[in-house]
């Protein structure tokens, strides 16, 4: 290793010294990662590896945890031993960045497991969602790693896409809200001590056509930059996320990869992005595999580097000696090599890679699973439930049933309850990473001991068997009430090769895109698209037969993406939407039901009646929101924003000032919010805007603040809003981000249709052009 002291420079000289003593070979090795299959051998760090793979040193190692099935402390020990190998054994020293995947909690075993993306979109609180990543934060710093593959910042618009459930939902303001506090505390106060945060999938991933993973993305720019940018744009601008990843498809036919327009000239030249762009696995490969851009994996390394997009993940195909050869052979500039090196060491000197590249093996047992972890994962499971129905108010439960009905495939199930970027889900484990309660073990652990439990699965998520129906029958004949916990299964189960198709491919650890799942067992996550939102297999005749019994029914839906529960909605006496509620759902859910939580969740995403009317976000324009099918309307099952709680809340005294002002001011809009009934619960306040004449149509409904309020029985809060009116502005027909003058429309309200408090306040003057510098979120206070 060579020795030279870089205490006494600066960032940038820091920077600029190391990378002038580097050869091509070393600044490239700097622009590709490595799986732990490279480096480990039978689970333990192999020098002989490390000889053939780190010569050059490495940019990343992918996944040393998540891809390998260590325990987080053979995990930190071989990524010291990797480190000191690096430092040891290469010219220059040059740490890794080690990066993991951190969904809904760090993917690896023993990581805390929270519910997944869009049940914490529910709860409608960003701090919670902050506490969650500073425990993610901790735990992945402690095994050695440095940056994270989350959060995800996609806006939920076509119900059909897989991946739905790692999204924050629908709307672009509350994704942003919520991206935003997740990168708030990953990276922490000071990045030194932090996990740098990796915002994906730029940009529009979550409207492909069909709602087909991987599948082109049909936008206009102004729909791209005002609903699918924006909660990238606010987590750079607001907080300084360091990472960005691309997304796979392509937008007008150019793929993200190897976009210029997205990686460059939008992220870095319209933001000021400093960070690093690392693609999404394999995506590079796929301009020459799939998207038939590249006429060689040599180009596709040239097209996406040129674009803006620094390392390749999660190995070096397209990079590596490919572009060493291509700068030899005159094809790409070293100075564009030289660009993407500069903004990855300077990351590694950020996350103090180089000062601290051990990690403290003794202090990691204390940092995973601890109480108060498991609390928090309890308290999130609870806030991300939202209420659909309780009719005659059946919920909550009395905890001294004489007898009670557990009934339903996801009841006694612990995997059932995570997201596809839990660990066990992931990589479909037979046992549980961490412990997980069911819905069924909390359930037990709640009620009296003198209550008869009468459970039976009735029947599986997928397949047509109904041979244990008539089990279920006799257990909701026998029992006071019945619950009923159906739903989907999340993963990425069932990827293998389509002997139906014409193309080679191959499953997606390998890489390349898939025309077919075969043999799956999952019904949500990554690649598990659908042409409908139906309860799978014949769970809806589960539903019907119980019902037909006479037994009070209580639905509880274990799920990722929106499900057309119409029938059920109609027919069972109450519904809880529980989501992917994660290692303490059945804790949660257990709360919810017998009353020791009163449900404050909100929807995040319109649920609707049936397949057909996707999309049917709250915010589209008025000709959309207001023209009927043949035979279904045009409103959704349940609204955005939509939730129910055991008690009541009351709107009054809105006051707004000014009503009519000019120029850049702050709105304020003040009401009260009273609890009318006899529990203590939460109400989520919700501020919509709408712009009544505009130079271009707008939406009906535009969501623009939020706040979770807690109150007491018949307590009584004030909430103010402090909206800028630049957060009026949208791109007009020249795509300036305009302000225009006019009326509008200031709602509050329990969803975006349950409106309690409205009126209009008029902006006069000129039409304003916003510069780069913009207000994204509305600040509110609560007081008594």
């Amino acid at each position: 290793m060579t020795e030279f002291n870089l205490d006494d420079y600066s960032l940038e000289e820091k920077v600029n010294k190391l990378l002038a003593e580097m050869t091509l070979e070393e600044k490239v090795a700097q622009l590709g990662s490595i799986g732990p299959d490279k480096i480990l051998e039978n689970g333990r760090f192999s020098e002989e590896k490390a000889a053939k793979y780190l010569k050059d040193g490495i940019g990343q190692i992918t996944r040393i945890a998540g891809a390998s099935a260590l325990e987080p402390e053979a995990a930190a020990e071989a990524a010291n031993k990797m480190q000191k190998y690096i430092a040891e054994n290469t010219r220059l020293g040059i740490p890794a960045i080690v990066h993991e995947e951190c969904l809904s909690g760090y993917m690896g075993k023993g990581g805390t497991t929270f519910p997944q993306s869009i049940g914490v979109a529910s709860s409608w609180e960003p701090e919670l969602l902050e506490r969650q990543t500073d425990v993610i934060r901790k735990q992945l710093r402690s095994i050695g790693a440095h940056l994270a593959l989350s959060p995800v910042a996609d806006v939920a618009r076509d119900l059909r896409w897989g991946r739905v459930e790692e999204t924050f939902g629908e709307d672009p303001y509350l994704a942003a809200e919520m991206v935003t506090s997740y990168v708030k505390g990953l990276q922490g106060d000071k990045l030194s001590e932090g996990i740098v945060a990796t915002l994906k999938h730029f940009a529009g991933h979550s409207y492909s056509e069909g709602g087909r993973n991987h599948a082109p993305v049909n936008l206009s720019e102004r729909e791209l930059r005002e609903s699918f940018l924006f909660p990238f744009e606010a987590a750079i601008k607001t907080v300084g996320a360091g990472s960005v990843m691309n997304a796979y498809h392509d937008i007008d036919g150019v793929p993200c990869a190897s976009s210029r327009e997205l990686l460059t000239n939008i992220l870095r030249g319209e933001w000021g992005f400093d960070g690093v762009v690392v693609s999404d696995y394999w995506s590079i490969k796929m301009l020459y595999k799939e998207h038939k851009v590249a006429a060689s994996m040599q180009e596709a390394g040239i097209k996406a580097l040129e674009a803006g997009l620094d390392i390749e993940l999660p190995e070096a195909e397209c990079y590596g000696q490919k572009l060493v050869d291509a700068v030899n052979e005159g094809l790409i500039s070293e100075s564009v090599i030289d660009q993407s090196v500069r903004r990855h060491l300077r990351y590694k000197f950020k996350v103090n890679a180089f000062d601290q590249r051990y990690v403290d093996l003794d202090k990691i047992a204390d940092l995973f699973e601890t109480a108060e972890q498991r609390e928090l994962a309890r308290e999130s499971a609870r806030k991300s439930m939202v209420l659909l129905k309780n009719e005659n108010d059946l919920l909550p439960l009395a905890k001294d049933l004489s007898s009670l009905a557990v009934i339903g495939p996801s009841a006694d199930s612990t995997r059932n309850l995570l997201g596809d970027y839990a660990y066990s889900a992931h990589v479909d484990s037979k046992e549980d990473a961490v412990e997980v309660i069911s819905i069924l073990a909390g359930i037990r652990s709640k009620i009296s001991e003198e209550t008869k439990i009468n459970y039976a699965a009735g029947c599986s998520i997928m397949d047509q068997n109904r041979d244990g129906f008539a089990e279920a029958v006799m257990a909701a004949k026998e029992s006071e009430v019945a619950l009923v916990v159906v739903g989907g299964k999340s993963g990425l189960s069932g990827m293998g090769e389509n002997e139906n198709s014409d193309d080679d491919v191959v499953d997606f650890e390998g890489g390349e895109f898939l025309s077919e799942l075969q043999n799956t067992t999952d019904t949500t996550g990554e690649h598990h698209d659908r042409t409908s939102l139906d309860l799978p297999g014949v769970q809806e005749e589960l539903i019907k037969e119980i019902v037909k019994t006479g037994t009070p029914v209580v639905v509880v839906l274990v799920n990722g993406r929106p499900l057309s529960i119409e029938w059920t909605a109609e027919n069972a006496d109450a519904v809880l939407e529980a989501w992917l509620p994660g290692e303490e759902g059945g804790n949660g859910v257990a709360d919810v039901l017998f009353g020791e939580y009163n449900p404050a969740g909100k929807l995040p995403v319109s649920i609707p009646k049936n397949v057909g009317q996707t999309p049917i976000h709250y915010n589209r324009r008025h000709m959309s929101h207001y023209r009927d099918y043949v035979f279904t309307g045009n409103r959704p099952l349940y609204p955005f924003g939509y939730g129910l709680s055991y008690t009541d809340f009351e709107y009054s005294n809105l006051k707004i000032t000014p009503k009519e002002f000019e120029g850049n001011k702050t709105i304020t809009i003040k009401a009260d919010i009273k609890n009318t009934g006899q529990l203590a619960g939460a109400e989520v306040v919700q501020l919509y805007i709408h712009d009544r004449i505009a130079s271009l149509t707008r939406p009906i409904k535009s969501l623009k603040g939020f706040k979770r309020v807690e109150l007491k029985a018949g307590e009584t809060k004030t909430v103010e809003f402090k909206l800028k009116t630049e957060q009026l502005a949208f791109y007009d027909k020249d795509m300036n981000l305009v302000v225009e003058p006019g009326e509008f429309e200031l709602m509050l309200g329990s969803s975006s249709i349950d409106i309690r408090l409205e009126d209009v306040v008029e902006l006069k003057g000129d039409k304003v052009e916003l510069t780069a510098e913009r207000e994204y979120f509305t600040e509110v206070e609560v007081s008594n």
